[in-house]
């Protein structure tokens, strides 16, 4: 025990020492906080539109402004012809162009159905079907109102027996920040013990202690365990540093136990240092390190449910994710923090990340063994 503790405080003097990872081990997580969670979001808050009114109704200048009344469009011109609403949506200059045809206004004062024509620009597919859904519900209140205010009397108490409310559980406010701020910390936890603990290890290799270690009375177990848990810790700082930021300046809610929290991100740490053990055996270099690193982080970190919904990914893809660490960790921050999952809720998650961390280092150990 006491051969470990003056491996890890050499480890930690061998950190501190080097004044840029020291300062970016800390530094790098929090400017990244500050950045990428207001900056990273799938929502909608304006949307430029053109607008083609052959009518000049009545009817067609109350479509309008009920659109310019919402929150995300904003009327950027007017044309009168199509070739030119398509030259400024080629331009880039809206994303939109709304073609109110002639008669519009007659057809609805008939009670005839009338007919819109959207041309949306769907480069962003998800972006393209995100405004089709606020036009649509615009168009249909719109639609409402008409048909409030030219039915009968008893047709209109009729509609109003249904009613509908609504209730948004665990993010009440819809704030996007509450969701992409989890994500956000997974990743920077992630890359504390995936990246620098590798090449923490590699570097060893290219300066050459670690021949001289090998043949000192230090064990290798006890050489592992010096070198990897100083990133534990480390790695358990920043995920610290990472929710008092949340907290203080994000205002996410921590609905959930702390205890739990930290009992898991203490658990992926050691799967997460066991992949770069493993790294660490196979490559000689830094570089190769780093480059083999960069590599499986890619994909965890996209087929990790951040930013596609694990559910709308291919079946073959799902099924991948069910070998991705980083999937299970984003699932159980979310929970705990948002929805106060309890340890019968994430139970699963800690068998199969425990059941990870114990092969990937059993193999990673008998890997260096065999190597070094």
């Amino acid at each position: 025990m006491r051969t470990i503790l003056y491996l890890i405080r050499k480890e930690f003097l061998q950190i501190f020492r080097n004044k840029f990872i020291s300062k970016a081990i800390f530094g790098v997580p929090i400017v990244q906080m500050l950045i990428l969670v207001p900056a990273i979001t799938f929502e909608i808050k304006h949307v430029d539109l053109c607008i083609i009114d052959n009518d000049l109704s009545p009817e067609s200048r109350g479509l309008v402004n009920k659109l310019e009344g919402s929150t995300f469009f904003s009327v950027y011109a007017s044309a009168w012809s199509e070739d030119q609403a398509n030259d400024l949506l080629h331009r880039n200059k809206c994303d939109m162009i709304l073609n109110i045809p002639d008669g519009f206004g007659r057809e609805l004062g008939r009670g005839d159905p009338s007919r819109l024509m959207a041309t949306i620009n769907a480069i962003n597919a998800s972006t393209a079907q995100l405004t089709w859904g606020y036009l649509s519900a615009i168009i249909s209140d719109y639609n409402r109102d008409i048909l409030l205010e030219r039915t009968a009397a008893n047709l209109t108490s009729q509609a109003s027996l249904i009613q509908t409310t609504n209730r948004y559980w665990y993010n009440e406010m819809l704030n996007y920040k509450h969701y992409m701020l989890p994500g956000i910390l997974v990743i920077l936890v992630t890359a504390i013990g995936f990246l620098l603990a590798g090449l923490n290890m590699v570097r060893e290799k290219e300066i050459g202690t670690i021949e001289q270690i090998n043949v000192t009375p230090i064990r290798k177990h006890h050489f592992i365990i010096g070198k990897l848990l100083p990133f534990w810790i480390l790695g358990l700082v920043v995920f610290t540093i990472g929710l008092i930021f949340a907290k203080l300046i994000f205002k996410v809610p921590v609905v959930g136990s702390l205890w739990l929290l930290y009992a898991f991100t203490g658990l992926y740490l050691l799967a997460i240092l066991g992949i770069g053990l493993f790294i660490s055996t196979i490559t000689d270099t830094q570089q190769q390190a780093m480059f083999i690193s960069w590599f499986f982080l890619v994909i965890f970190i996209l087929m990790s449910g951040l930013f596609t919904a694990i559910e709308n990914m291919p079946v073959w893809a799902q099924k991948i994710t069910l070998l991705n660490p980083l999937r299970y960790f984003m699932e159980v921050v979310r929970m705990v923090l948002l929805k106060g999952s309890v340890f019968r809720d994430v139970k699963i998650h800690f068998l199969i990340i425990g059941a990870f961390s114990v092969l990937i280092n059993a193999f990673a150990v008998w890997r260096y063994r065999k190597i070094a």
